[in-house]
């Protein structure tokens, strides 16, 4: 078990000054912090991220970066009579909730808060073009929304401390640990507060949508039922990844898995948030930002041509994904505020 000593505040902040006590305290949460990672890091080394059938889970048990009990909660699911989830059962389900995508397109209706583990696997049997799109954009449109929740809750609060440090000069010990954590997750200076806004923002549901859709072959290609990887990542690491079944020749590349669809869109946001590639997408962001426009899909897009080797013609297809689907719509949808919890139900269809 990891114990703190304890010492005297009082006499630390007497002896050392308000700076040197609040070094002290930041290295003690700090060592404690790395100590508790590298534990849960030992632990997690057993993670398979291939992927279960799809179910349903509460937003608070699917934001986990690495749900380490997913598999034994599948099993678990399975021994108790639950049969995994279908394309009809998953529809059934989207009536009940009255999940109507067209009206949320047409008339701005809220969106379910509903987060779905992994795609059916039997998404690929629905003949229909039309119902296979809109099953892939209702599943992972509560999904980007909810990634951009918590970012942009992050952003509001470097928004914050922005203003404090502007005013008062300088900032509490918790926002300055929460800063470190921040700038190390973002791979930026903690003092570079203006660098961290510019990458700590959203991706627009319309742009987020289609690339999903692209890079997925809306949800039917073998990386997403497999390994949730919904937008190509490549990793040259063999661990929790998938090998492309054809590759150019010299290249040895594979495409990270991960062990839900949320995982999935937080690390392609957190790819577009931080990669040197997407310097011209986050600049442009920041510029419309601070020109008073919203942040929309039409007006980013052309920042995605070192996404794919196809470059422009990469751009000109999301584009044309994005018009064809009106998916320009969706940069303006808000998330219903009630949590819908919904665990893995009874399957009683064939």
């Amino acid at each position: 078990m990891l114990k703190i000593k304890l010492v005297d505040l009082g006499l630390v902040r007497s002896e050392l000054g308000v700076k040197r006590f609040e070094k002290t305290i930041l290295s003690l949460i700090a060592g404690s912090c790395l100590a508790l990672f590298i534990v849960a890091a030992d632990r997690s080394q057993g993670t398979i991220y291939t992927s279960p059938e799809a179910i349903f889970v509460e937003p608070a048990i699917a934001s986990s970066i690495v749900p380490n009990n997913l598999s034994s909660q599948m099993n678990d699911n399975a021994s108790n009579g639950h049969n995994h989830l279908t394309i009809k059962a998953l529809s059934k389900r989207f009536t009940l909730l009255d999940y109507d995508f067209d009206n949320i397109l047409d008339e701005g209706a809220a969106v379910p808060r509903i987060l779905i583990v992994n795609i059916p696997r039997d998404i690929r049997k629905i003949k229909t073009p039309a119902d296979r799109k809109a099953v892939f954009f209702k599943t992972i449109l509560p999904l980007v929304l909810e990634g951009n929740k918590h970012i942009l809750r992050d952003r509001k609060r470097l928004l914050r401390i922005r203003v404090e440090k502007a005013t008062a000069g300088t900032v509490s010990v918790v926002d300055r640990l929460w800063l470190l954590a921040l700038s190390d997750s973002y791979d930026v200076d903690p003092e570079n507060v203006s660098e961290m806004l510019r990458r700590v923002d959203i991706i627009p549901p319309s742009i987020a949508l289609a690339q999903a859709a692209e890079e997925s072959g809306w949800g039917t290609s073998r990386f997403a039922i497999e390994g949730n990887a919904l937008f190509g990542q490549y990793t040259f690491e063999t661990k929790y990844s998938l090998a492309p079944l054809y590759r150019d020749k010299g290249k040895d590349h594979n495409i990270r898995a991960f062990p839900s669809l949320l995982d999935a869109v937080r690390s392609y946001a957190h790819n577009l948030n931080t990669h040197k590639a997407y310097r011209k997408f986050r600049t442009m962001r920041e510029n419309l930002r601070r020109r008073g426009y919203e942040v929309t899909g039409d007006k980013l897009v052309g920042g995605l041509t070192s996404y794919s080797e196809r470059g422009h013609k990469y751009v000109q297809t999301i584009r044309l994904i994005m018009n064809s689907n009106r998916l320009k719509n969706l940069d303006k949808a808000k998330v219903q505020k009630d949590f819908i919890a919904m665990e893995p139900f009874q399957q009683t269809d064939p």
